[in-house]
């Protein structure tokens, strides 16, 4: 048995808020139309099933045995898709999904979400963080925390702070790490992203190093390398920025002074139709209040940067 084509969507619309309201007059207000428009549309719908839906009466209408049986489907029908609708623009409103990169997000955005959340009880907040960057507009996420020069088609985005690169490893060790770096001591393993280390010793005029040697452990994202510089297994090049408390606090230290940045930053982006949102307003105002903190308290490690010319990663 072949499944009969829908009726057109105002037709059952109008049917629908007329079996409901038991009154046309009171239909056409609920949806904005006339009563003669409602009317219509419910005859287009008779004359499509070929049967009459309503007994009409001078002041009245009631529902045909027929129209009976089709109300209850239909009106059924509605009352799920309005509470579909509901939660879907309830979930619209009260739920913010991030999306951002591994270290970024593991290391200096979910310790601060706590704050967040303290400032916006409401907001739910839904983190995904991935390497590959994803399609913001495809509306999957809300907004991103992406590592660039700020500029992606169809997007808005605000500076939150710089991309600075340095060494750091464990105080165990830096005597070591300290002569390896400056050409004046054995070998010690490094760990990162090979184009940083490639850029920062291009800035210390060592650009002979061979790196394909240097670097032994890969490990894929930036906390993992300070994991492994923290329990002493070699030099990892991070952004200091994401890792002052261990820095400040002693458990990293920096065995030379020489910061780099190649131009780039961290920015908070968005699709430019949701800047007006108001949880999408709220992440933006907090989470520019925690950046320019962060980067008043990076103050110091911000003098000692130098800028180098970027090398893309391979």
């Amino acid at each position: 048995m072949s499944v009969p084509a829908l009726p057109p969507l105002p037709s059952l619309r109008a049917f629908e808020a007329a079996a409901r309201l038991g009154s046309f007059s009171r239909a056409a207000a609920e949806l904005h139309m006339s009563p003669a428009a409602v009317s219509y549309q419910v005859k287009q719908l008779e004359a499509r099933l070929g049967l009459p839906l309503f007994k009409r009466f001078p002041r009245r209408v009631e529902l045909t045995a027929n129209g009976e049986l089709l109300a209850s489907a239909i009106i059924a029908a509605f009352t799920t898709m309005r509470t579909g609708i509901a939660q879907v623009a309830d979930r619209a409103q009260d739920e913010l999904s991030i999306t951002t990169l591994p270290t970024v997000g593991a290391s200096w955005l979910v310790p601060k979400l706590g704050r967040f959340r303290a400032r916006h009880s409401a907001v739910r907040v839904q983190l995904d963080m991935s390497v590959p960057v994803a399609d913001l507009a495809a509306l999957d996420f809300d907004v991103a925390i992406r590592s660039g020069l700020g500029t992606w088609p169809g997007l808005r985005s605000d500076f939150l702070m710089p991309n600075l690169f340095t060494p750091v490893c464990s105080p165990a060790i830096i005597s070591q790490a300290s002569a390896f770096l400056k050409g004046e001591g054995p070998a010690v393993p490094l760990l990162g992203r090979r184009n940083w280390w490639q850029m920062w010793f291009g800035a210390v005029a060592r650009p002979d190093v061979d790196l394909d040697r240097a670097i032994g452990t890969h490990l894929g994202a930036e906390h993992l390398y300070v994991s492994a510089a923290v329990a002493g297994h070699g030099i990892a090049m991070v952004s200091p920025i994401f890792f002052q408390r261990e820095i400040f606090s002693g458990s990293l230290a920096m065995p030379l002074d020489l910061v780099a940045s190649d131009g780039r930053g961290y920015w908070l982006t968005y699709p430019r139709t949701q800047a007006a949102i108001a949880k999408v307003r709220a992440f933006r105002e907090w989470l520019l209040e925690e950046a320019a903190a962060d980067v008043e308290a990076a103050r110091p490690l911000l003098t000692r940067t130098v800028e180098v010319a970027p090398i893309p990663a391979e």
